[in-house]
């Protein structure tokens, strides 16, 4: 080996940087340790909400020391940027898919356009999202040019308006407004972008991440040790609407009200009669004047009462009477606004406004302190929908506190704002009423003003708490969103969970280094334990380009670098053996490992290359986790290479240089496979027999059985959750189905741990379904609950040292899981395809790339039959989402490097004999040369893989279980599938029919 000084001065020092990337990591844990101990002195554990106060209290701490030197000079804000990022899923927290309503901004384009046709297209372009893979623009413009007419996009009543009127102008044809459109969104889109990234950093989290996707609308955000779900979602899809309105005298709105319940009586209680007998008389009915609604809490009307539909789930304000003025109406529950809301948009109901009710709104507000009844408010507004004042005039917002000590929003006004907040301030003292401060419809507040307020500043004050507040300060101080904004997937991952997940992962990590650092040794003496340290340096190399990547290290990530770890002793075993059989042609030991290293070179690149491949492959279809997995796998094939190439010479060269002799064996596998000499084209029909029923069952199973979709796939809602005791999956799934119609449990790791999966209201956005359904999960297990465990620590079950509730849940809506499907099926089909090229390019024939992609497909369909087939009585999570495609696409990888070798070998002997023997010894000899080879890598990769499917934790043991499957059938299917396959076809092609049987002779 040629400049092994250069290779030894470059491995040195790119092992030193290595080390000092990882140094910041240390510096930062020991730093969050002091701070972990500091918080468990500060706070105890009899505390109400301990564990969320001490987080606290640490976060504090960390922030009064961020700028202190921690060691060498290096302050930990620096090191923290630094540091070997670890994702959600070991750290706990959230990441989110959110997606920007592209209808929306053009709605705000065409000024709320009322033609049909514009707005025939944005409803035909929402449904068509569903199944298309089309930017909702694209499905929009194609919609567009399919409604009947002379429709254009450049109308006086669509787009050219005054909103975009210097761009687009009447006399243009759509295919010209469609660039000018396309560029407005995707200003939009960036501008949201922007606003996004001012929230999230001012959220209060370390090291948060925010990308678009490829997507056109789609913007992905994680927030490492966030698990508020409510809050996030605040943050996240407010479009900071902000708006100022004169509220209408609750007196004067009662009557109407009156009015509207009369008419329900005919509208929707005869509906209700039909479907229930009537507890009383419906003859019966209250008197309808207002004085009697309000006299007394006990007169007032009751959901006991029939015959009354919005009664029943609305009251009035009892200040009413005494403060006629008063601006708020009356009361509901959280639930039951839905109801109210649409009863209000009844056409019959909207007739019976009175003139001065004609334009008004009908807004909720906040809910009242720890309840969920909210206040309902009626807003003055004119036939456009106005405010009084718009909050486009906001300057500053922040945090601050009443004078009675509560926590509330201030802000400032520029421009026009202090004017019109003077002019405002002075008509409500004049007439009385309020204002309602109104973000993104809700009602934050109604305050009074006794005279006019100049100055330009006011404050929003309601049941807030000091986070809610900052909240609400930051999210009006990154400005308004320019359309709306809908989380469509998210996973939260309590710490714990994340806690549990990094120890599972460095046991498996330790067990199956340990055992692959042993085995070599026995295998390969002295030889092996230079692999070893190749092996030791390799794995400082991955976490060292890691950390200096800023890569995220997730615990699909962790399998890959313990993959890599079975996968890397590869290219050590292709160099040893091939140094085995130089030796056994009688060279000297310096000429056999010259040559032994020359010779396994081609291999090794032609493995490693088709397993980059798949990985780079996985990388760009992939999100998240999924994408962690790849990019170890991608560092780890690079790291690996160079340690086994160059690393392990150094060490081999040094050590015999002084003529010392090197065993490339044990004492017990000296001989072994040295005369192995069978013949395998033989039992190929045999092969294909059994394959062919393998694959014919494995098909009847996924046409009749399928396979455990998971909710990547098809959508839903899914939670972890701990009990104090085993449950049984089948009793709590019946009490699950009774609560929420559609439900699935199953056991998940220990008997006292269950993943429960539901698509009960997946179609509705509402940030209130997901409170709905924690809160009847809650109802539906309480039984199985601890007595004394609340709501609220049931949900945050992951926090608690008891550890009972929910660790982790996530949600997929319908429409990404579509794509999710989509990309995963050309995620595999393109794998196959760049790998078919790849071979035919190196091997320069046809056959060699079918034989391996033949493999390949032989290999795919078995896991998906092993999975239809035994997913419902496993004792392990089998469903099928985006980490088992990342488990399909390995599956390739490996299948074809142990096909590659063989290939590789097989093109070698064609080379060395030519047509002096025939193909079929040639086959046979090829295999039996490497049977060595592909027996002892599938050996060391399925050690690591049991190490990881074993330790490993529950939530990876279906990804490894793939992964074992598939490397038992790769291993399998290169010998008996890829070689016959290729052998059948090109002999058909290059020899003559009567010596095909001959070539089929055994050779032994």
């Amino acid at each position: 080996m040629q400049n092994k000084g250069l290779i030894r001065v470059f491995a040195i020092l790119f092992g030193l940087v290595c080390l000092y990337q990882l140094s910041f990591t240390y510096f930062t844990n020991q730093t969050e340790e002091k701070a972990s101990a500091y918080a468990a002195e500060q706070v105890d554990t009899t505390v109400e909400d301990y564990v969320d106060k001490r987080g606290e209290v640490e976060r504090r701490y960390l922030d009064s020391i961020g700028n202190d030197p921690i060691a060498l000079g290096i302050t930990y804000n620096d090191a923290k940027e630094k540091e070997l990022n670890k994702g959600l899923d070991l750290k706990g927290g959230m990441n989110a898919i959110l997606e920007i309503s592209v209808a929306d901004i053009l709605r705000g384009l065409s000024n709320n356009s009322t033609d049909p046709a514009f707005n025939q297209a944005l409803d035909q372009a929402a449904e068509t999202q569903k199944n298309s893979q089309n930017s909702f623009l694209e499905d929009f413009f194609d919609a567009f040019e399919a409604i009947p007419g002379d429709n254009k996009l450049a109308s006086p009543d669509i787009f050219a308006n005054t909103t975009l009127g210097e761009k687009v102008n009447f006399n243009m044809t759509n295919d010209e407004v469609e660039p000018i459109l396309a560029q407005e969104v995707e200003e939009s889109i960036n501008s949201a972008f922007e606003v996004l990234r001012n929230r999230i950093d001012k959220f209060g989290v370390t090291q948060p991440n925010i990308q678009r996707l490829d997507n056109q609308s789609r913007i992905l955000i994680e927030l490492p040790g966030a698990t508020d779900i409510e809050r996030v979602k605040f943050q996240l899809e407010s479009t900071a609407q902000l708006e100022f309105y004169k509220t209408h005298y609750a007196s004067n709105v009662a009557p109407y009200l009156l009015q509207v319940n009369a008419e329900l009586k005919e509208l929707v209680a005869p509906a209700q009669e039909e479907e229930a007998v009537a507890e009383v008389d419906s003859t019966e009915s209250t008197d309808d004047s207002i004085e009697d609604l309000l006299a007394s809490e006990e007169d007032s009307i009751s959901p006991a009462q029939a015959n009354n539909p919005l009664f029943e789930v609305f009251s009035f304000n009892p200040a009413i009477q005494q403060y006629a003025q008063a601006p708020i109406i009356g009361y509901a529950q959280v639930k039951d606004t839905a109801t109210i809301n649409r009863y209000f948009s009844m056409p019959e109901i909207v007739r019976l406004r009175p003139q001065e009710l004609r334009f008004a709104k009908f807004r909720w507000g906040i809910n009242e302190a720890e309840t969920d009844v909210v206040p309902l408010y009626a807003l003055q507004s004119d036939r456009s929908g106005a405010p009084a004042m718009d909050g486009d005039v906001v300057q500053d917002s922040r945090q601050q506190y009443t004078q009675a000590g509560q926590p509330s929003v201030g802000i400032d006004f520029e421009g026009q704002g202090p004017g019109q907040w003077a002019k405002l301030t002075g008509e409500v003292a004049t007439e009385g009423n309020a204002i309602a401060i109104v973000l993104d419809g809700t009602v934050y507040s109604a305050a009074t003003a006794k005279a006019e307020i100049s100055g330009g500043a006011t404050e929003i004050s309601g049941s807030f708490t000091v986070t809610e507040a900052q909240d609400l300060a930051n999210v009006l101080k990154a400005g308004k969103l320019p359309a709306s904004a809908k989380i469509i997937s998210y996973d939260v991952v309590g710490p714990s969970l994340g806690q549990e997940a990094i120890n599972s992962g460095l046991m498996s990590f330790v067990i199956a280094l340990v055992l692959v650092l042993v085995w070599m040794v026995f295998y390969y003496g002295k030889a092996g334990l230079f692999a070893d340290v190749a092996l030791a340096v390799n794995i400082l190399f991955i976490f060292g380009i890691l950390a200096g990547l800023g890569a995220v290290l997730t615990l699909p990530g962790i399998a890959g670098i313990v993959l890599t770890i079975g996968m890397s002793v590869d290219a050590n075993v292709l160099i040893f053996e091939r140094i085995k059989e130089e030796i056994a042609r009688g060279k000297s030991q310096k000429d056999a490992i010259k040559d032994g290293f020359s010779n396994a070179l081609s291999s090794i690149l032609d493995a490693n290359i088709t397993t980059f491949l798949t990985a780079l492959i996985l990388f760009l279809f992939g999100t998240g986790p999924i994408q962690g997995f790849a990019t170890t796998l991608m560092i780890g094939i690079g790291t690996s290479l160079f340690t086994a190439i160059f690393v392990t010479r150094l060490f081999i060269d040094g050590y015999g240089k002084n003529g010392k002799s090197l065993d490339f064996c044990t004492g017990a596998t000296r001989n072994l496979f040295t005369n192995f000499n069978k013949d395998f084209l033989a039992k190929r029909k045999v092969a294909y027999i059994i394959s062919g029923v393998l694959i014919v069952v494995s098909l009847v199973s996924l046409f009749t059985n399928g396979l455990d979709q998971g909710v990547d796939f098809v959508g839903g809602r899914n939670y972890t959750i701990r009990f104090e005791n085993p449950v049984n999956a089948t009793e709590v799934e019946q009490k699950l189905i009774a609560e929420l119609e559609s439900a699935q449990a199953k056991t998940y790791g220990e008997a006292n741990q269950l993943k429960v999966t539901t698509k009960y209201r997946i179609e509705e956005e509402a940030s209130e379904v997901d409170e709905d359904i924690q809160q009847r999960l809650y109802t539906a297990l309480e039984e199985y609950l601890p007595a004394d465990l609340t709501l609220a620590q049931f949900v945050k079950g992951g926090s608690s040292d008891d550890k009972v509730g929910i660790l982790e849940y996530n949600k997929v809506g319908p429409t990404i899981a579509d794509d999710i499907k989509k990309d995963s099926f050309w995620a595999v089909l393109g794998s196959l395809v760049v790998v078919f090229l790849y071979i035919l390019l190196r091997f320069r024939r046809w056959q060699f790339s079918l034989g391996a992609v033949a493999a390949v497909f032989h290999d795919v369909l078995i896991v998906l039959g092993i999975f239809s087939l035994t997913y419902q009585f496993m004792p392990f999570n089998m469903e099928i989402d985006q980490s088992f495609i990342a488990a399909i696409l390995t599956v390739i990888g490996y299948s074809l490097n142990d096909t590659v070798v063989v290939f590789d070998r097989i093109r070698e002997y064609m080379k060395e004999y030519g047509t002096s023997r025939k193909m079929g010894i040639i086959i046979n000899q090829a295999i039996n040369s490497t049977i060595s080879r592909t027996l002892n890598t599938s050996m060391t990769t399925l050690i690591v893989l049991l190490a990881i499917f074993i330790f490993g934790g529950a939530s990876i043991m279906g990804f490894m279980f793939a992964l074992i499957v598939g490397v038992l059938v790769g291993t399998y299917s290169s010998i008996f599938i890829a070689t016959p396959v290729m052998f059948d076809t090109i002999q058909k092609k290059a020899l003559k029919p009567e010596k095909q049987k001959e070539d089929e002779e055994p050779v032994a």
